[in-house]
């Protein structure tokens, strides 16, 4: 049995008018709230032309997230820029006059010292939280699934926040943490949709058009256009974010997308195969070593993007995901080491799968891979779990964890 499955659509021409919200225009002003953080620093985009010629594309990029705010993940992006836009509607101005030094202010922070942000997460996101709120001086809460792992946990609380670990997985834990925002007047920040809850995951997937915004600026610079995107996939919040900005600059050019989910997780490809206007519930169990992937419902704005801008829906096992770390971690030629988490690799793992798998040939040319390929992955997560990591990299195991 393959360990990758595909579901390819036929390009649309884009209806609905969602990818405004992650136009050039508004990830720029995105950017430049992020860049208001003392700690702001553009993360590295690292050409492996290596590895690229080893397995048959004309080159591969790798966005390393793992560099972000020294926090080891990308999520600290959407978080931020969520919290942001609350904050902006609690000072009575526009987020777009918003920035760190505006939010430390005698008259902020009189007004947000009150506040409590409220959030589930298996250690990313809520990472990315606790850090907010604790520079701007505002509480955190933040509940996590029965799953998580012990360092992510302690990483979310040497940060300040209140920390609490469930006996429920993901999905049941965001709902319990959305009653109890309501329950105590705190404030919900997610980036999965709720009904009536659309507000937050919105700005949290415009937050993370820096990431986005980023990578196109410097390639721009070389002239260089990707024709592939390989992007992960759990909620579908962070893909429809990377779909809506490349879709938006690029328009009808834009490269062929595919979203990564794990494969017993794999409520996008699911809700695409169905294509029924209805979001589809994957259930049961949701097992798997990349536990930043382990959703099994859909963000209903992601979805909307990822409808008409995405072009196929993959789902891989633990192993793509483990092979992806190890590729990362021993890199050849002159190519650059990368620190890569179980979430973080899986695009690159499944890029080098269908490259390098001959079962995978008809993928393959499906995909339109090929020596002329330009190849974007984005290295979401670095070893937020260390333990897991050692046990991947050097010993070459795929443990599940969960």
């Amino acid at each position: 049995m393959n360990n990758v499955e595909i579901f390819i659509k036929n390009r649309k021409l884009p209806k609905r008018d969602t990818i405004k919200l992650f136009s050039m225009e508004k990830a720029k002003k995105v950017m430049k709230y992020h860049r208001s953080f003392e700690q702001y620093k553009q993360t590295p985009l690292i050409k492996l032309s290596s590895l690229a010629e080893e397995i048959g594309v004309k080159n591969i990029y790798i966005k390393d997230e793992s560099k972000r705010f020294d926090l080891n993940a990308f999520k600290v992006l959407g978080g931020s820029y969520g919290i942001a836009n609350c904050i902006a509607e609690k000072l009575g101005c526009n987020v777009d006059e918003i920035t760190i030094d505006k939010l430390k202010t005698p008259e902020a922070k009189a007004k947000l010292s009150e506040i409590t942000f409220i959030t589930a997460t298996d250690g990313n996101h809520g990472r990315g939280i606790a850090w907010t709120a604790r520079e701007i001086g505002c509480k955190a809460v933040i509940y996590m699934p029965c799953d998580t792992v012990q360092s992510r946990i302690d990483h979310v609380r040497k940060l300040g926040a209140e920390v609490h670990k469930t006996k429920m997985h993901f999905d049941d834990t965001a709902r319990f943490a959305f009653e109890e925002s309501k329950k105590n007047s705190w404030i919900m920040v997610q980036d999965t949709t709720f009904e009536d809850y659309t507000d937050f995951p919105s700005w949290c997937m415009q937050g993370y058009t820096t990431m986005s915004c980023e990578v196109y600026e410097e390639l721009e610079k070389h002239h260089i256009k990707p024709t592939h995107i390989f992007i992960q996939a759990g909620a579908g919040s962070l893909a429809g974010s990377v779909a809506g900005f490349f879709g938006s600059v690029y328009g009808e050019n834009r490269p062929i997308l595919t979203t990564v989910e794990a494969k017993n997780c794999g409520c996008i490809k699911a809700t695409a195969e169905a294509n029924d206007s209805k979001l589809h519930i994957v259930e049961g169990n949701l097992k798997t070593i990349m536990a930043g992937l382990s959703v099994g419902e859909v963000c209903s704005i992601g979805w909307e993007v990822l409808d008409e801008y995405a072009d196929a829906h993959a789902l891989c096992d633990d192993t793509v995901s483990a092979k992806g770390m190890r590729v990362l971690a021993a890199p050849i030629g002159d190519d650059e080491k990368v620190v890569s988490g179980e979430s973080g690799s899986v695009g690159l793992g499944m890029l080098v799968e269908v490259m390098s798998n001959p079962q995978l040939k008809g993928i393959r040319d499906k995909l339109q891979l090929d020596e002329n390929s330009i190849v974007l992955c984005f290295n979401t997560e670095g070893d937020t779990d260390p333990e897991n990591y050692k046990k991947i990299v050097w010993e070459g195991a795929y443990p599940n964890v969960r």
